[in-house]
């Protein structure tokens, strides 16, 4: 596509930051003015000067935008946010506000000192903006030790953001008038602050129509590394399973004395529940070596999943081999007709008989396969120098490489990893998704849909990249899907500029990948050929020097015929053309210097 049908796609990085404000985003520590001291921070709640709820039956209760139009208490209550309920978004726990309809539950930015507690990564702002377009502004964060730094807060339209980024999109909006069949949508945006140094409190930026639900600081994984992830690609069309349980095996990269796993409902509109859940080393099939152990959430055996939430599972003392198939089993009590899933597992996992077979290691009651992972989103083990996510399309995911093996590039990268010792052997996570692009969504975002090419990697950037257990450096490799389907070699670089240096704020090393030949494949015409070369002159000649990026991994030169250089060499050919099958995936992980990951 051309850059004027972008799907939800706004202004770059830069037309919505403007100059310098990149240099704030990286949480430089500043001492603490006196203007800041002299107010005294209050608990958000106590700023609550807009009402943003309405009862369905009393719509005018509410004005959340200044016409009058609110959301729906009946909408929210149906997704799982019910009134202070704690819901965890992007690895960050909020607390949806504990308001009745038609009484305040937000507040407009105005410069507020709100008295926030903690230590992590990024603070949380569950958000959204009224006017009709999105709102940003900048503020403060205040720390114990006397400094603070600065961050710029962008918050979406509510009526008209983006639904590839929403954390919850309801179905109505209330007006005095009636209710409108319109979606409303809630945004979860992180912004970074200083490590290491404990929060105290947090100005808000001075923002019209820029409106704040809740906000808390997000904290640290440093005691987990990430093994096993996986993205959501869609929100598809399932089973229907009812009292069923999935036992879904997945492939660890780093090992580690404890796990924990996370459940992600994205894209959902309906709560989802997990009646129980367990663990195993794979035996073979859906046979568990051992007994499986019980994992619980917050004490519980189960846990309930409102819509675009997630939730981890507490520590466990499980030891996670490497290079390692595990059993991950969960029970659906309910009837599940439509699931937030990853489409290409190229895995096989299992589908049991009615019944709670999560504890059963025996595979007589797994009678059904599948070859997706539902809900099921990443895997941590304790300990170990974090994690290298990369971000990719259908050739990260694996696709073409041979079911059940375990060939995909990135688990190649992580066996060179555990071979050797003169760089940390960190975990590798893969969140690659066949037929995703940089600029433009395939999956619309919202709803049941076919489509598992997913949202854009700018909007699932935060979701894939950011918010991924202990990421220390990111690889992306993504931009021929774009050219495939029209864009120019300025459009895609345009967005590898903007994906670098959204990661860079955050702190994570980020290298960028030449895009590999696809010559004789239907749609890598010639004119295509042209704008991928010109793209993989930026990369190697200015991505490092003027694009924000701090390494080149040449794919190309790894899989191209020195004969035919617009072609894949045959040997790595997987037979259309486009992707490279198991020898040319073990090649793509050859061709990354292992020292280019450390930070």
């Amino acid at each position: 596509m051309r850059r004027g049908s972008r799907v939800g796609r706004g202004p770059g990085l830069r037309g919505l930051w403007g100059p310098g404000v990149i240099l704030a985003l990286f949480a430089t520590l500043t001492p603490l003015s006196s203007t800041a001291e002299a107010t005294e921070p209050l608990p958000l709640t106590q700023y609550f000067d807009n009402t943003a709820i309405s009862d369905d039956t009393l719509p005018g209760a509410a004005d959340f935008d200044g016409s009058g139009a609110s959301l729906s208490s009946q909408d929210l209550t149906a997704a799982g946010w019910t009134r202070g309920r704690a819901l965890t978004v992007q690895g960050a726990r909020l607390t949806w506000p504990c308001r009745n309809p038609g009484e305040p539950d937000n507040v407009r930015a105005a410069g507020q000192p709100v008295r926030v507690r903690g230590e992590g990564d990024a603070l949380a702002f569950l958000v959204a903006a009224t006017g009709g377009s999105e709102v940003s502004g900048a503020g403060t964060v205040s720390y114990a030790d006397g400094t603070e730094s600065s961050y710029r807060l962008t918050a979406p339209d509510w009526r008209t953001g983006p639904l590839g980024t929403k954390a919850v999109a309801l179905p109505h909006v209330n007006t005095p008038t009636g209710q409108l069949a319109e979606k409303a949508r809630l945004y979860v945006v992180t912004v970074p602050i200083a490590r290491g140094h404990e929060v105290e409190s947090v100005r808000l930026p001075y923002a019209a129509d820029l409106h704040v639900f809740a906000l808390s600081v997000r904290p640290d994984t440093a005691a987990w590394t990430g093994s096993w992830a996986a993205p959501t690609s869609t929100y598809a069309t399932v089973g229907p399973w009812t009292d069923r349980t999935l036992r879904l095996v997945v492939h660890s990269s780093a090992g580690g004395p404890r796990v924990r796993v996370r459940f992600d409902n994205t894209f959902a509109s309906a709560p989802v529940r997990i009646g129980s859940a367990t663990v195993a080393v794979q035996s073979a099939g859906a046979t568990a070596s051992g007994t499986p152990v019980p994992l619980t959430f917050g004490g519980a055996a189960g846990v309930e999943l409102p819509a675009g939430a997630q939730a981890f599972s507490d520590p466990l003392d499980f030891a996670v081999p490497a290079d390692t198939n595990l059993l991950v089993s969960f029970h659906l009590p309910g009837t599940v007709t439509a699931a937030p899933l990853h489409r290409l597992a190229q895995q096989r996992s299992y589908v049991s008989e009615p019944g709670d077979h999560t504890a059963d290691g025996s595979p007589t009651p797994y009678t059904s396969t599948l070859t997706t992972w539902p809900l099921l989103t990443g895997i941590d083990v304790g300990d170990g120098p974090g994690s290298v996510v990369v971000l990719g399309d259908s050739i990260t995911d694996g696709e073409r490489s041979t079911l059940d093996t375990n060939r995909r590039w990135p688990d190649v990268l992580a066996d060179r990893l555990r071979a050797q010792s003169a760089v940390p052997q960190y975990g590798v996570l893969n969140q690659g998704i066949a037929a995703n692009r940089i600029l433009t969504d395939r999956y619309p975002g919202d709803g049941v849909s076919t489509d598992s090419g997913g949202v854009s990697a700018l909007h699932r950037l935060d979701r894939d990249i950011l918010a991924q257990t202990s990421a220390r450096t990111a690889i992306v490799f993504q931009g021929v899907n774009d050219l495939r389907t029209g864009a120019s070699a300025g459009d895609v670089i345009a967005g590898l500029r903007e994906l670098a240096e959204r990661v860079r704020a955050r702190g994570v090393r980020v290298l960028v990948a030449t895009i590999g030949p696809c010559g004789g494949e239907a749609r890598c015409t010639s004119v295509v050929d042209g704008q991928r070369a010109a793209v993989n002159t930026w990369i190697r000649e200015e991505a490092v020097s003027d694009g924000g990026f701090e390494g080149v991994v040449d794919f190309d030169a790894a899989l191209r015929d020195p004969a035919q250089p617009t072609r894949l060499l045959a040997a790595y050919d997987s037979g259309d053309h486009l992707h490279p099958g198991d020898a040319g995936l073990a090649a793509l992980a050859g061709a990354v210097q292992l020292g280019a990951l450390v930070p």
